[in-house]
Order: structure tokens, then sequence, then C-alpha cells
């Protein structure tokens, strides 16, 4: 989630649409101003109220992170000089009423959770005309996985601290009547550095309030940490225990209990399998570790260990019986592949489609160009809705959003010509040898039959995405570099390109399908997911 997102404040929940009514417009029309003097903008309201102008208070730093409907960036605050995160929505992207509710409750919901010590603080709400404004405590510690993975070696004791912590989160959460129903371990940060920086749970974009008994039937969350129930359509705060026993199952063994080459492969797995409690490193765990995550991940909701049953357990409690024997080397690894983002893919894509033939994309430059009404080189999705639109395309909203997420390789919120082929080539074109090729030379500089860790960063910061992979970038290669020689040779490229290209193809065919008139096959819709 590249910054810290946040969570606190002394004021009370934001009231909702309609609850401050609009007064007559000034003749002068003269700017509307907060009882301090500051500008204020309540156009198109979305939290339901005059707010001050994000940009009177804070001035506006580099980019943390940037997701489906909008950006997080650091911001310093004018008169204390105190360094903050600015999660800033773009309120064109929020085109349903079920969008505007969402960022709304999330604003209620950091309200309603503010004073816990492990939850990110929410310093103000702010609505200008394009966007809406989430100001919070900034985290730049770096994911709590990270950081364990960065020690080089940890002990079942640390996880049991670690799942504590998030546990300790979670309770509070449902004590409060909060679902949050996204944990997984992106959205528990670190607020700096230093061994002492303490744990903030962040990201309350798909959380809820419940009643007692209430159960809720969206499918949302991130498909390797989302409960069977969810799935089913007919669950309640305990789906957040089933997440919490995937971190702590990824923590002990480096590999989440359910896996698959793409999302429906993920579900099924969920629904029918069982974890695997046989294979190394289980045998070495101790028992009541093994016993703690299997609390957890009990199938039926109602037999699932409660946050105050998992927190009492003798292998989680303070002072229990987690020892200091130290985890496999091995499983650290593994966490480090699994958590790493592979981008090289899609920049290698993105390679091959900018330079197949002529022949090979004829129309393509044409829908392109006549999508593009502006003649900037980019696509918007306000151009592709229209586009699509204008050629009688009903693609959904929602697959209009994902497919603008996949084929922005470079994460600005625009799709360039060379997004677009790769986006709406057939994955057999980017996939024949010739092309594998040709992108494995783009990135092989020297021309030494190998990627290495110098050439790849070289390639990135060329073809613009540099600053989004070089934090990992180690990882990457660590993720397709099978042999561990701490380079990718060209055997390995093929294979990193030739697997797990669901999502592409999925994009591509919906896409493809909504340019050209025609159906596109049938997809297992995906979840609503995290937006920044």
């Amino acid at each position: 989630m590249g910054g810290c997102l946040s969570s606190n404040s002394n004021s009370s929940a934001a009231p909702a649409p309609g609850a401050v009514k609009e007064g007559k417009k000034s003749a002068a029309a003269k700017p509307q101003t907060d009882h301090a003097g500051r500008p204020t903008s309540s156009t198109n309201s979305v939290l339901g109220k005059d707010t001050p102008e994000v940009k009177s208070i804070y001035d506006f730093g580099r980019t943390l992170g940037k997701g489906q409907f909008g950006t997080t960036r650091l911001v310093t605050d004018k008169k204390t000089g105190e360094v903050l995160a600015c999660k800033s929505i773009s309120k064109r992207k929020l085109v349903t009423p079920e969008d505007i509710a969402d960022v709304q409750r999330e604003v209620q919901i950091m309200h309603h959770l503010a004073g816990h010590p492990n939850v990110v603080t929410l310093r103000g709400a702010y609505e200008d005309k394009h966007h809406v404004h989430i100001v919070m405590e900034v985290c730049q510690g770096g994911e709590l996985f990270d950081r364990i993975v960065e020690r080089g070696s940890y002990t079942e004791k640390d996880a049991a601290e670690a799942i504590r912590t998030i546990v300790k989160v979670v309770q509070h959460c449902h004590n409060m009547n909060v679902i949050h129903r996204d944990l997984k371990p992106e959205n528990f940060l670190l607020t700096d550095k230093t061994e002492a920086a303490n744990i903030k749970a962040t990201d309350f974009g798909l959380s809820v309030f419940f009643k007692d008994s209430q159960a809720f039937k969206d499918i949302v969350g991130s498909a390797y940490y989302v409960a069977p129930e969810v799935l089913r359509r007919n669950y309640g705060k305990e789906a957040d225990i089933w997440s919490c026993g995937v971190m702590l199952y990824i923590l002990l063994s480096g590999m989440p209990p359910f896996y698959g080459d793409n999302e429906q492969q993920i579900f099924d797995a969920v629904l029918r399998n069982k974890p695997d409690f046989d294979t190394d490193p289980w045998p070495k765990l101790s028992g009541p570790a093994q016993d703690c995550v299997k609390r957890m991940l009990v199938r039926d909701p109602s037999k699932r260990a409660t946050a105050a049953e998992v927190l009492a357990h003798e292998w989680i409690k303070e002072n229990g019986v987690a020892g200091d024997n130290e985890i496999e080397p091995e499983v650290l690894k593994r966490i480090r592949g699994f958590a790493a983002m592979n981008k090289l893919k899609k920049e290698a894509l993105k390679v091959i489609a900018a330079n197949l033939p002529m022949d090979e994309i004829t129309g393509l430059k044409e829908m392109f160009h006549s999508m593009d009404k502006d003649a900037s080189g980019t696509i918007t999705v306000d151009e592709m809705r229209d586009g699509l639109r204008a050629k009688g395309s009903k693609i959904p909203e929602s697959e209009l959003q994902r497919i603008m997420e996949n084929a922005d390789v470079n994460g600005d919120g625009k799709v360039d010509y060379e997004e677009f082929l790769a986006a709406t080539m057939h994955l057999g074109k980017l996939e024949r040898e010739e092309n594998l090729y040709r992108a494995f030379q783009f990135f092989d500089k020297d021309g030494s039959g190998y990627i290495t860790i110098d050439e790849l960063q070289t390639a990135l910061k060329e073809h613009g995405d540099a600053a989004a992979v070089a934090a990992h970038i180690k990882d990457i290669l660590a993720d397709v570099d099978k042999d561990n020689d701490g380079r990718i040779d060209y055997e390995e490229f093929c294979s990193m390109m030739r697997q797990g290209n669901e999502e592409v193809l999925k994009a591509a065919s919906t896409l493809k399908a909504g340019i050209l008139g025609v159906k596109a096959p049938h997809m297992v819709a995906s979840p609503r997911v995290s937006t920044v």
C-alpha cells in the first residue's frame, strides 16, 4: 500500500450525504470559507459537509502508492511541519452509489476505531471538486512481513508476537462492531525503520459495521486470505479470524495454505482443500503452533476460534509457550518470493507488444486513435468507456476498472499505445518464441544471455517504471531465478512469462470483445479489492 494509511481523531463519524443542506448561491460567487477563513468546497459532496481545502493546510510531496481509485502522497502540515500521508480518491471514479458509500464508511470507521495503538491515526477528511482526501499518520517502516524477512532469521516467538498484535487489532474491531474484511500482510505497516517501531493496521476501505448475527453476502477481500463462507456469500466477523490464520500459516511455512495459478483456482482450493500440515516445515514446528493455526482455519465459522480465544491460546498469549526455536531459512526465502511484486512480467509484455510487426496489430492502432479523443497519446478511463460504448459494448464499470488496472503498467492512471496493445493482443502472439526472445534481449543489454540486477534496474528505468519496482527488484529476481545464480537466463524468463497468465488473458479477452463488439467468454466475477 505504499505509505501508511491512518485512523485516529476525536471527532464523531462523518455525517451522511444530505445532512448538510446546500444554501443559496451568492450573487458575487464568493468562494466559501470555514471559520478560520480557509476556502472550502462542497460541490457534488461525498462527505456531506463543507471542509477546508486540503492544500490550504498541507503541502503535497512525493507519491507513496497508487490504486484503482486514487493516489497516496506524503503531505506536510504547513503550521507544524508534521509529515503525514494523504490518500486522494478521485470522485470521477466513484461511479456508483456503492462506491460513494464505501468512501463515507471508510472515514466513519477510521473515526470509530480511533485511539487503538495499532490502528493508523486519521487526522482529517477533506473534499474538493475532484477528490476526497483522507489525511493520516504516515508509516515509513515498510510492511510487517518485510521487516521479519529482513532480519535474516526469526523464531516461533517472533511469529507469535506479530500475530498477537494483528489479532488484538481484530479484537478491537469486533468489539467496536466492525469487520475489517481485507486482512492481509500488506495492510500491517511499521511506523518507522527502528527495531522499536509500532505495528499499524491500515486500509479500512472494505470494512463494514455489523450487528450481532448479521450475515453479509458480497464477496470482498484478497484471494489468498478470503474465508470459505465469504465465497459462499454468508459470513460475519469470523471471516477476519480465517484471514489471520492464513497470515500465521504463511509466517510459519512461507507459503499460503491455499494456492493456484489464478484467482479462480485459489477460490476452488479455499472451498475444497485442506491445509497441508504434513510436509516441511510443519513436522519441525511445535505442536502448540500447529494447534493455533488449525483453530483459526476451522472451516465451520461457528467452531472457529474467536479473537479472544486466539489471544488466550497458550502459544499466542503474552509469556506463552512460543519458543525461541528458529524457523527454517527456507521459510524466509518463500515469504520473500511470495511477497515480491512481479512487475517484470507486465513490463515484458509491454515490450513485446511494442515490437510486434504491423501486420499483427492491424486495426488496433486505429482503435486506439479513435478512443484517444484529445490526441494526447494516452487513453483515460473516460475515453475508454466512451469508445467502448460507441462500439455498442456493455462492459460493466467494474470490468472496465479492472481492465484499466491490468493494462496500466506504469500506474499513471492512463493507458498508452504500448499498454493498449499489450492488453488487447491475443496472448498466443505475446508468448511466441521469437517475441519472448525479443523481450529477453530488451532486458539483456550486454547480450550475455542473462538478465542481471543492474540490467533489470536499467531496463525498468528506461521503460518508466523503476520507482515502483526498485524496492522489490531483488525479490523479483529471486522469484524468477530458479537456479539461484543471481541472474535470469532465457529459460527462466520464458517460464515466468508462460505461467499464471489468467489475469492478462482475462483483461485482453474482455477489452478486445468490447472493442470488436463480440461476446467475451464467461469469466468468474472477481471479489472487490482494496482501492489504494
